[in-house]
């Protein structure tokens, strides 16, 4: 029988937390990218590049706002607020801006299993009841790194973030010709997942709830 699934604190399992770069925009220079909360595309959570600026500042930059692979973002206010991204090599190098909080996914835990816990109605039943506390919406770090999650082992988390990765990209790749895609085949994912009797696919229904 396989392990019960653990519940963790994100906090535990990665470290940072740090706000972005508090610094304008300006033409692309070529070489360093500048991500803000609207260059995070609503549906697929990519980084769009179709108009790709840099950070506006004249002297060299400070390397802890320079993303790196097991970084993911999160929005921390506004009406983006809960908006994450889960940083690529692909991306190349690319700088995060303030309005966004980076966390660094430790070796305890699979990256792109946190990023795809963050897509479902468990993390959007958190932002909600999260940045409703104060006046206008927002979460801050501390709030973030307390958010709980269900986690299975480590090799079984791989499995199901590159399970999602691959669904990720072909509906990325059909997107503009079905707009009805993505919910036919996460529909299609849930049903295989729910099917499973073993291990982390037998029980991750429960965490897409």
């Amino acid at each position: 029988m396989a392990p019960a699934w653990e519940q963790r604190k994100l906090g535990e399992v990665a470290s940072g937390f740090e706000y972005g770069l508090n610094a304008a925009a300006s033409d692309f220079d070529g070489e360093k990218k500048y991500l803000r909360i609207t260059d995070i595309d609503d549906q697929t959570r990519e980084f769009r590049t179709d108009d790709l600026s840099s950070p506006d500042i004249n002297n060299p930059i400070d390397d802890r706002y320079l993303l790196k692979e097991g970084d993911i973002l999160f929005a921390r206010t506004g009406a983006s607020v809960g908006k994450t991204y889960l940083y690529k090599a692909s991306d190349g190098k690319t700088y995060y801006a303030g309005f966004l909080i980076r966390a660094h996914v430790s070796d305890e835990a699979d990256a792109g299993f946190i990023f795809q816990s963050t897509l479902t109605e468990r993390y959007k039943q958190f932002v909600l009841l999260t940045s409703q506390r104060s006046g206008q919406p927002g979460i801050n770090a501390q709030e973030y790194s307390d958010l709980l999650l269900p986690l299975p082992s480590l090799m079984e988390q791989r499995r199901i973030g590159a399970f999602f990765d691959r669904l990720d990209s072909l509906i990325t790749l059909h997107q503009r010709k079905y707009c009805g895609v993505a919910s036919w085949m996460l529909g299609v994912a849930l049903v295989r997942l729910g099917s499973e009797s073993g291990g982390a696919f037998g029980e991750m229904k429960h965490v897409l709830r």
